[in-house]
């Protein structure tokens, strides 16, 4: 069986009945690395005002991070990821339909974290609010009723890389794949104390695997890609990074996307590796 990783509006809008179904709401936004702090905006305003009929909300920003770790967006530790889930009525057998405002890049973020701990019953809305509303779907300022759930948190190590293992993993046939902006790989701009990339790194920035109206490319496209950048079947690993966790989501959703599943996201990315003087860089 093909893994679904992504729903179009038509199956959303057919589907918004679905007893089994849990819609969330994950809208955001991310100044670029040049512009002063804060750079991490939840749009929680935004829902409150209008959203697809029964979502919930879920803030990107402190809802599913960790609020100790001193690099902002690390996921958020079991138990607090667990009770969050839980209290949204994220059970065992729920299918998860996340969307965000942001070409994916924040409903990519839930679909890997919950991967992640074990639930692997989640979509992401292909082009997401911008889409939806755009073809005149339903909305509504209804706060849904929730019944909350139990959610097992069983953390998958296959797709966590940590900043020692990839440490470890340089100068091997694992390939490092930046989806930073070319200005932050080539050291321009940067969300870290030190600017450029990790030694070995190819970049394939985020943009670049959505098409003009912020669907996801198609298997085809990436494909193609991700072989031209030396990413194939035959890579043994593939870590993926960018600033905080986010866009690398997205990236190991487009590798999976293109049939490729030997990926995993390096959570600390730049905002570890670029504060820590003892990692090398390029």
């Amino acid at each position: 069986m093909t893994e679904q990783l992504l729903v179009t509006t038509d199956w959303l809008a057919e589907h918004l009945q679905d007893d089994d179904l849990r819609i969330v709401d994950i809208r955001g936004h991310v100044l670029p690395a040049t512009e002063p702090l804060p750079h991490y905006f939840n749009h929680q305003e935004d829902y409150n005002h209008s959203h697809i009929p029964g979502a919930v909300f879920v803030d990107w920003v402190r809802e599913i991070t960790d609020p100790d770790d001193p690099h902002h967006a690390q996921i958020a530790k079991p138990d607090r990821y667990a009770a969050l889930m839980s209290r949204i009525g994220i059970g065992a057998k729920t299918l998860v339909v996340a969307y965000d405002d942001a070409g994916g890049m924040f409903a990519a973020r839930l679909w890997w974290s919950l991967n992640y701990y074990g639930h692997t019953r989640v979509v992401v809305l292909d082009g997401g609010w911008n889409k939806w509303v755009a073809e005149h779907r339903s909305v509504t300022a209804v706060m849904p009723q929730i019944t909350p759930a139990i959610f097992v948190p069983r953390p998958n190590s296959a797709l966590y890389r940590s900043g020692e293992e990839v440490l470890a993993a340089l100068n091997s046939e694992t390939l490092l794949m930046d989806v930073r902006t070319p200005a932050e790989y080539i050291g321009q701009a940067s969300r870290a104390q030190r600017a450029g990339h990790i030694p070995g790194a190819i970049n394939q920035p985020r943009g670049d695997m959505l098409n003009p109206d912020g669907t996801m490319r198609s298997s085809d496209q990436l494909r193609v890609q991700f072989a031209a950048a030396g990413i194939t079947a035959e890579t043994p690993e593939v870590i993926v990074y960018c600033n905080g966790g986010v866009s690398a989501s997205y990236g190991l959703l487009a590798l999976h996307a293109a049939g490729l599943h030997n990926g995993a996201v390096y959570d600390g990315s730049w905002k570890e590796w670029g504060n820590d003087p003892d990692k090398p860089i390029v």
